[in-house]
């Protein structure tokens, strides 16, 4: 069985120290020194997405020169403010068919996506994606 391994230490307010398996971070709930844990879980899920949607269209030989996301979580009025709805935007850069970029979203939304498969499955969730020409390949504002 893998295993993933995190070690926190309390460095004062709400914020922590994160020693992972090969990197590092700092977790503060206040958003301020580091992500928030639930700020960290929606960067999870965007990369874990983006980097399987990547992956399957680089695999699958089309002409990709860029891909961006942009995650928008919303969270319950009331304790535990748990996340309830996602919306989940890609920009895709280069002349990648759109019948292959449905297929890569919907691979890694149904089959690969660890951190998705790791959430409660009630959330909603919507995915969404554009093609954009290759010279508009700014970040997300």
């Amino acid at each position: 069985m893998r295993t993933t391994t995190a070690d926190l230490r309390w460095t004062g307010a709400l914020t922590f120290e994160t020693t992972l398996q090969k990197s590092a971070l700092v977790l503060d709930s206040r958003g301020v020194e580091g992500p928030s844990p639930v700020d960290a879980l929606a960067a999870a899920l965007a990369g874990c997405m983006s980097v399987d949607v990547t992956d399957i269209l680089l695999k699958g030989r089309h002409p990709l020169a860029g891909l961006k996301s942009h995650l928008v979580a919303e969270r319950a009025e009331s304790d535990p403010h748990r996340v309830v709805r996602v919306s989940l935007h890609f920009i895709v850069s280069g002349p990648v068919p759109g019948d292959a970029i449905d297929r890569a979203i919907a691979l890694s939304r149904d089959k690969y996506c660890s951190v998705w498969h790791s959430m409660r499955q009630d959330i909603e969730f919507a995915v969404t994606w554009e093609a954009q020409e290759i010279a508009d390949c700014g970040l997300i504002d």
